[in-house]
């Protein structure tokens, strides 16, 4: 059936509106914690002892008193079984807690808190115009995509990520939020780019590869192994804080000022551990390290990532785990000689995120942005070795088909 051109046009709006919304809420946010981040990144050597430490303690004190905010596995649930509300009232403790997460060194990035605020705003938008059902989960979706656009730059790429984190069987199920999910990406990612005055091109600049034979979709199937490797050990470091952190004491701040502990033991023996490791992916790239060096700072990684997301601190952990790919990738290189270390690193971050998060379409737009990589198609085939030979049971536990 035709749909009716006001109708279209009305919708177009509201979705542009939206991503204006989310874009500015970003903008915002991201203004503050790069200003929060150079107050805490003269903070460094023994001092971090004593400092993530006590800022762990108020990130706990924050969750406490504001309530918590919840995990992706909870946006997960309300968008499949909450007919695709999520409620505004845990923005306040989600926006606080993790620009001091973050802002601090915690291995996390933005983009969790990012994806729940503007999944929100989304659901907000719904309703004011009285938007219900399937309508009310589309704006909540696209809401979510503005919200992960704005900090990669990839609005289609985006949009693909706020379906698959649903679930792959998901993404045939919500298609028709794609649309609106990419018009929302691309209005805010614009908003955003305008006030932050951020570029648009690449973030990471690896030296440009071209696919010369077959034999390099191969390679990236191997690589796309070591990722997947990468991706189960890190799932068992994980589990493994987890069980730890359950034997603290219930209350909230016990558990993120021990994270706090653990974050800044690790900072003072590995200081590229601390903060989402944007910048310091660059330095992997530039400088020379030894293979023995890379393989613990990789494992260290890891374990900062696993400490800070169990540890009751809020963040994402995408760009920790493309550090951490990037890490192995070059360790692969460096091993045999004749490697391209481009495609090697790029097809382990892009193996292990996929086998961890279980985005492997996403995961392929986005590191093809982010590192300016003209040919995604050995990304793509690592994505999807790393998505099939990912655990069976979901390290998001809520990706499980729900009935």
């Amino acid at each position: 059936m035709r749909q009716n051109p006001i109708t279209l046009t009305r919708s177009v709006l509201l979705w542009t509106a939206l991503g204006i919304i989310c874009g500015l809420f970003a903008a915002m946010y991201w203004v503050v914690l790069i200003h929060l981040m150079r107050g805490f990144e003269h903070v460094d050597g023994l001092s971090l002892l004593i400092v993530m430490p006590a800022v762990g303690l108020l990130i706990g004190f924050v969750i406490h008193w504001l309530g918590n905010p919840g995990e992706i596995g909870l946006i997960i649930d309300n968008i499949h079984l909450n007919g695709g509300r999520l409620a505004m009232r845990e923005n306040p403790s989600m926006i606080l807690s993790s620009l001091i997460s973050i802002a601090s060194g915690g291995s996390a990035g933005p983009e969790a808190p990012m994806v729940q605020v503007t999944g929100s705003i989304g659901t907000w938008l719904a309703d004011r115009f009285r938007l219900r059902g399937d309508a009310l989960r589309t704006l909540s979706i696209a809401g979510m995509a503005s919200g992960f656009t704005v900090l990669f730059g990839a609005p289609l790429g985006g949009a693909f990520f706020a379906l698959e984190i649903l679930h792959h069987q998901r993404v045939v199920m919500y298609a028709e939020a794609i649309l609106p999910a990419v018009v929302a990406s691309c209005a805010g990612y614009t908003i955003f780019v305008a006030i932050t005055k951020l570029g648009i091109g690449p973030i990471w600049h690896l030296p440009q590869y071209s696919v010369t034979n077959l034999f390099d979709f191969s390679e990236a199937i191997i690589y796309g192994m070591i990722g997947a490797i990468a991706g189960w050990l890190f799932i068992t470091i994980f589990r493994s804080c987890e069980r730890l952190f359950g034997l603290l004491p219930n209350r909230i701040y016990w558990r993120t000022t021990v994270a706090g502990l653990g974050l800044g033991c690790l900072a003072v023996l590995f200081p590229m551990t601390r903060f989402f490791g944007e910048h310091q992916l660059e330095t992997i790239l530039e400088k020379n390290f030894t293979l023995s060096f890379l393989i613990i700072l990789a494992i260290a990684k890891m374990l900062a990532i696993s400490l800070t997301v169990t540890g009751g601190w809020r963040g994402g952990i995408i760009i920790p785990l493309f550090f951490t790919g990037a890490c192995l990738g070059k360790v692969v290189s460096m091993s045999h000689v004749g490697v391209n270390e481009t495609l090697a690193m790029i097809c382990v971050m892009a193996a292990l995120n996929s086998t961890v998060t279980r985005t492997p379409i996403s995961t392929t737009l986005l590191l093809a942005k982010l590192t300016g990589f003209n040919t995604f198609t050995p990304i793509l085939f690592a994505s999807i070795v790393g998505f099939f030979l990912a655990p069976r049971y979901p390290f998001i536990a809520s990706q499980l088909t729900t009935k």
